[in-house]
């Protein structure tokens, strides 16, 4: 039933919170991130504005204030908190905004259990689909946020005890170690593919309307980049060598004097360490190098002389994935059917802009700003994160963000042109 998956997701932005303390969720790193408060508030705010405020008889906000205070980017809604100061935000507090979530939840329970005119049945579910997706794309962006809160402080605190990962959490909110095997290069024909969402399930706006798209023949590895073949790439002299960089890229190099990946440091013998939601650790060099902006993916791509996939290449590999014990993988039998990794470890970068398809059309209304207006300076990444929770990646997926982002679990998969 809908209000029981309304019910499991809601539950778990909750437990995602549990290892926290109230100072640990009011906490901001950096403009680009926001505090573990404000996405239980915002995802709840969601199902306020959009559902309850216009299909509630009666309609009472929960607290006045809190439309403008949780309002992400929303024009249409109205006005807005400044985004770089949601860490300012020290009330309300965690239990109010625990209660604002259990009275909202109570309320839609009550609107599904009414007695609706089918145009309105239909249209509350549509909005509690896209409602609980954007919860999910928020579960993710929680993990990666307190991250990198966590990463700014001196005593290197860890999110989550493995101990504690037993108990109460699924292994899959955290990154788990994932370890290599040898990679290889897999040959596609290419020609005329349909790209898109295609099939009944939900999608995003971004993934439509399918549509033919040529694509040349190429060759994708068979696995991501590793730890430790970015490692090579650093001691050859990656972040020192200018040709390997967009103009853009080597510039933002030096600016910021960056030599690693985000959350890499030497220890005081020399030896390198990552850190990771479970704190600081030796670097695993099996497993895949995360974190990393376009600039960086692109420069190693160079460097191992290969490239980025565009995007309709990654999902003409990925069509022909199955689901398989929770996970996506691709199918026996099919092209593409050596692949590893396009799901469930990190976001792959790919050489696309992030532009709208042909035939794409916004929306009406506020819900029309979910995508559409972010279809600039941005690039598109593919499959999903260790981070992404289950069930909510699949081969149209089209995640975005611009090209100096390095926070979110991003890596790189290598493609080559076929000679």
């Amino acid at each position: 039933m809908l209000i029981d998956h309304y019910n499991k997701v809601r539950k778990h932005s909750l437990r995602l919170a549990e290892p926290l303390s109230d100072e640990d969720c009011g906490a901001q790193s950096m403009p680009d991130a926001s505090p573990v408060k404000w996405h239980l508030a915002h995802t709840t705010w969601f199902f306020e504005t959009f559902i309850l405020e216009s299909m509630e008889a009666a309609f009472t906000p929960f607290h006045p204030a809190f439309r403008v205070l949780f309002n992400s980017y929303y024009n249409g809604v109205g006005e807005k908190h400044p985004r770089a100061q949601r860490g300012l935000l020290t009330r309300p507090g965690m239990a109010q905004v625990r209660a604002y979530r259990i009275d909202v939840d109570a309320r839609i329970a009550r609107l599904l259990a009414s007695e609706l005119a089918r145009p309105e049945r239909e249209r509350l579910t549509m909005l509690l689909a896209l409602g609980l997706e954007h919860e999910q794309q928020h579960q993710e962006l929680l993990l990666t946020d307190v991250k990198h809160l966590l990463a700014q402080s001196a005593l290197s605190p860890a999110y989550l005890d493995p101990a504690y990962l037993n108990n109460a959490l699924d292994s899959a909110v955290v990154p788990a170690q994932q370890h290599a095997q040898p990679t290889a290069w897999l040959a596609f024909d290419g020609g005329l593919a349909q790209i898109g969402h295609a099939g009944d399930g939900f999608c995003f706006d971004n993934e439509l309307p399918r549509h033919p798209q040529y694509v040349a023949p190429f060759e994708l590895a068979s696995a991501l980049v590793t730890n430790g073949d970015y490692l090579a790439f650093i001691e050859a002299g990656g972040y020192r060598t200018a040709h390997l960089w967009l103009a853009e890229g080597w510039d933002w190099v030096r600016s910021a004097q960056l030599e690693c990946p985000l959350y890499w440091q030497r220890d005081e013998a020399g030896q390198w360490q990552e850190f990771t939601l479970f704190g600081l650790r030796p670097l695993d060099v099996q497993a895949p190098a995360t974190h990393l902006s376009l600039f960086e993916a692109d420069a190693y791509a160079h460097w191992a002389g290969a490239r980025l996939p565009t995007e309709a290449e990654w999902e003409v590999a990925a069509q022909g994935a199955v689901v398989e014990v929770g996970q996506l993988h691709p199918a026996a039998g099919v092209p593409g059917a050596g692949l590893r990794q396009m799901f469930g470890h990190c976001w792959q970068w790919t050489s696309s802009s992030y532009a709208p398809y042909p035939g794409y059309r916004t929306a009406p209304g506020a819900l029309g700003e979910y995508n559409g207006k972010f279809m600039l300076n941005q690039y598109v990444l593919r499959g999903s994160s260790c981070a992404t929770p289950a069930g909510h990646a699949r081969a149209s997926y089209r995640n975005f963000f611009p090209a100096g982002a390095r926070w979110q679990f991003s890596g790189i998969r290598l493609a080559r042109q076929v000679e």
